[in-house]
């Protein structure tokens, strides 16, 4: 990082983002390390309680007990290292991608940018006798803008590292705040309690209430992160535990089958949550935040690729039918692909994407031909949209929700009955979405928008009573006549099919990859998912 004067464009232009995000991946790669020698300490002081007595015992057992507090309160920070040098990464990566584009800029249009950054017309290349002043001020005007964002980048960054090398030297001192959120208290009122603690007061918080921290919406996505990844040992220890359980001699009352059912279940979710927090545990970019998981039931997890509370641009996906802790690595990976596409499209911007699996999905065909847990996922998805306005920093980032399959009636039923704080819907492959027209999930007009491959199953999820008479008619000379003529039913087993011209949305292509396969890389729907995100 810099000093006191401005980043220079030969700086920004030799700068390595990779080598910043390697380096915060380091330190959090301390956290391991750090957590076994505090346990360890833990051992040891229950030993001494055990064997030895007395006013050295005692004195003993203070001095270990204290030592085992500084390790525990430093974990947060290394983590916190970690997020500042992989958001200075990203936001250095944006500069020079913005950097490019204004020498590219320069060198169409006969220009030449020097080693200092200055702007001039090439002496080897022609040009015509038109003045150039507009062409050359434009271009210095975007070189400015990629050094300042870089050099803002440095300050910020280099002021939050300043920050956690005073508290290290001054010791990691917290302290419990003297006030929680009132209980239902909404993400806009958490935020502003967040922003009124005291730094102090927030270390605490993040160390001894992480299950507190990591779930809350309205605070920020850099605390929650660092609160829920101090949970992750013990979360899958509890996973453990439970397969332990299942190992053994059965119970009573528990049939066999039932047993190698939820063994099954455990071990699945155990491979889930190995594969999420290698995933977690990855350098480079985008960095993963873990914004929220609980490995019970089913399990959930909610987890964003880049900062949505720094980006311009954020992408909230909901899956569908049978997601749960298994599949969150698979599904986090259809949001990284879009988030890829979004890069290529806009180098320039900054986005994030967040796999927003926070709800039991229907894990058989029965369950989803119903909308109950549609529904019942309706008030998390509204409080999570709104936690990341309330914890945004900067001007408003453009919000985009996407449902898939079933996951696109939880969006529906989410902004028809709550309302959704985002600035785009998006519905592929759906079933239907709980309503019969696009006013009715209180969006501005032209921002719904669906696709349907044209060999994507879900056509076929059409009305019970429209099932129920092609099952009558399947047997009888008119049974053919009435498909040919039923082919273009827009009605769908939860309302109107959002991609039919009559739902009033905007409908964008999908290729034949069928119900899966809107995230395939030769898939023109995964090109108009990242332009929806992105505003174009």
């Amino acid at each position: 990082m810099s000093g006191p004067a401005l980043v220079e464009y030969a700086q920004l232009w030799r700068a390595d983002p990779g080598a910043w995000s390697r380096a915060g991946a380091a330190w959090r790669g301390l956290v391991g390390p750090v957590r076994q020698r505090a346990d360890g300490l833990a051992a040891r002081l229950t030993a001494l309680r055990t064997g030895w007595s007395g006013g050295a015992a005692a004195a003993a057992q203070g001095r270990i007990g204290a030592l085992r507090g500084e390790l525990t309160e430093v974990l947060p920070a290394l983590v916190e290292v970690d997020q500042v040098l992989a958001e200075f990464a990203v936001r250095l990566g944006t500069a020079k991608a913005r950097l490019a584009a204004a020498v590219a800029h320069a060198d169409a249009g006969g220009l030449l940018v020097d080693r200092v950054g200055a702007v001039r017309p090439d002496p080897d290349r022609p040009r015509p006798a038109a003045p150039v002043g507009a062409e050359v001020a434009q271009v210095a005007a975007e070189l400015r803008d990629a050094l300042a964002l870089a050099d803002g980048a440095d300050r910020e960054a280099a002021a939050r590292l300043g920050e956690l090398a005073t508290a290290a030297v001054t010791g990691w001192v917290s302290v419990p705040p003297g006030r929680r959120p009132a209980p239902g208290a909404g993400p806009a009122e958490v935020s502003r309690w967040w922003a009124g603690l005291t730094p102090a007061e927030r270390r605490w918080l993040v160390g001894h209430e992480p299950a507190r921290v990591g779930g809350l919406d309205g605070v920020p996505v850099a605390a929650r992160d660092q609160a829920n990844r101090l949970l992750l040992a013990e979360r899958r220890a509890g996973l453990a535990a439970a397969r332990a359980a299942l190992l053994r001699p059965l119970p009573p009352g528990l049939p066999e089958l039932a047993r190698l059912a939820r063994l099954a279940r455990v071990e699945a979710a155990l491979r889930g949550l190995d594969a999420l927090t290698e995933r977690l545990a990855a350098p480079g970019a985008p960095r993963a935040y873990l914004l929220g998981l609980d490995p019970t039931g089913d399990g959930r997890a909610v987890v964003a690729l880049g900062n949505p509370d720094r980006a311009t641009a954020v992408l909230t996906y909901v899956p569908g039918m049978t997601a749960d802790l298994a599949d969150a690595p698979g599904e986090l990976g259809r949001a990284a692909r879009v988030l890829d596409r979004c890069a290529a499209l806009g180098p320039g911007e900054e986005t994030a994407a967040v796999l927003w699996l926070d709800y039991d999905a229907p894990d058989f065909l029965p369950e989803a031909a119903r909308a109950g847990q549609a529904e019942d996922a309706g008030p998390a998805l509204h409080r999570f949209q709104e936690g990341l306005r309330a914890s945004h920093e900067g001007p408003p980032a453009r919000q985009t929700v996407l449902g898939h399959s079933y996951g696109s009636l939880v969006v529906g039923t989410a902004a028809r009955d709550h309302g959704l704080s985002a600035d785009a819907l998006v519905f592929v492959g759906s079933p239907g979405t709980g309503v019969d027209h696009a006013r009715e999930l209180r969006m501005p007009p032209g921002q719904v928008w669906a696709s349907t491959a044209p060999d994507d199953v879900i056509r076929l999820a059409r009305p019970p009573d429209e099932l129920a008479r092609r099952a009558v008619l399947a047997g009888t000379p008119l049974g053919p006549v009435a498909a040919v003529l039923d082919r273009r039913d827009p009605e769908l087993w939860f309302g109107r099919d959002p991609s039919d011209p009559g739902f009033g949305g905007r409908r964008f292509p999908s290729g034949r990859y069928g119900h899966a396969g809107y995230w395939e890389p030769g898939n023109p729907a995964l090109d108009g998912m990242a332009r929806i995100v992105l505003g174009r």
